[in-house]
């Protein structure tokens, strides 16, 4: 008899293993990022088991009728090359085909084979890491002091509606839901700027998550008008964050480079952003760090 593959919807009894798969791969998963991904979508996340026995996974994410995405894919080393991880795949592009748009983060040696579904390259991603700091850059403080309509708000003193106005106009599709869940998720810190009329400029987060050797801290996303603002909120998410620190940054955003290099990061890995179907036509300029990888 010979052995049998099926492929099964994610339970949260799952969750702890998958996480443990990502840490090994070098995800660097958050905490809480996988129970946030399965009420995203909760038919959007797959187990692929033999005989039983779970050996893979997948997420194909539906955010609307518009967009959907694909991440969190990966097949243990021992189960590699025997067809599983294409059954898996095949799962996740039906889940996902009636959408007009389809996006993914490529390793730079995979691109060649999405490309082969209809995925085409759109801008390069790139990991950052850095120690944290333990000072703040006091002209940066009284820049912001001296804007006496700007505020920095923590946690729930910032105006939920404020935060999914200023990213609805910033991100490939609304993610009203996925955001909601993502910021008031108690791990880690969320921080906005927001003026006296309560119109937010800028708003960041920083998640605990797992290295392969040793536990840090992702910050994602990041968004704010100016490279100014956006080091204001980075240098208050870092200082209470000791230890090691990734940022996931989009290629498009042409100051991203500068003013992380300025605050000590440097650039460790590289993927490729792609998409099936139509690209999204929005600008990136304001976007600093992505929510997650996984799901884009």
């Amino acid at each position: 008899m010979g052995d049998s593959f099926t492929i099964r919807p994610l339970k949260n009894s799952d969750i702890r293993l998958v996480t443990q798969w990502a840490r090994e791969e070098g995800f660097a998963p958050g905490a809480g990022d996988f129970g946030i991904y399965r009420h995203t979508d909760q038919q959007g996340l797959w187990i692929g088991c033999l005989n039983g026995v779970p050996i893979g996974c997948i997420a194909g994410v539906r955010y609307n009728k518009l967009y959907g995405f694909i991440g969190l894919y990966l097949v243990v080393p021992e189960h590699r090359g025997k067809g599983f991880g294409i059954k898996l795949w095949q799962k996740a592009i039906k889940h996902l085909e009636t959408l007009p748009c389809v996006g993914l983060e490529a390793a730079l040696n995979r691109v060649e084979d999405y490309a082969k579904w209809g995925f085409q390259s759109a801008s390069p991603t790139t990991r950052w890491q850095s120690i944290g700091r333990d000072t703040l850059n006091l002209d940066d403080i009284n820049t912001l002091n001296n804007r006496s309509n700007l505020n920095l708000l923590e946690g729930k003193e910032i105006p939920s509606h404020a935060v999914h106005s200023y990213d609805e106009r910033r991100e490939t599709t609304p993610r009203p839901h996925f955001l909601s869940d993502w910021l008031n998720h108690p791990a880690g810190q969320v921080l906005a700027l927001v003026d006296n009329q309560g119109f937010c400029h800028g708003f960041g987060r920083i998640r605990p998550c797992l290295l392969k050797d040793r536990e840090g801290w992702r910050i994602g996303p990041l968004l704010a008008d100016t490279p100014l603002l956006a080091k204001i909120l980075l240098e208050n998410l870092i200082i209470k964050h000791p230890g090691v620190i990734l940022l996931d940054s989009p290629g498009a955003n042409t100051n991203v480079e500068n003013l992380l290099k300025e605050l000590g990061f440097k650039a460790i890995s590289q993927t490729l952003r792609m998409y099936r179907g139509q690209q999204p036509h929005i600008s990136l300029n304001d976007v600093y760090g992505l929510a997650c990888l996984e799901l884009g």
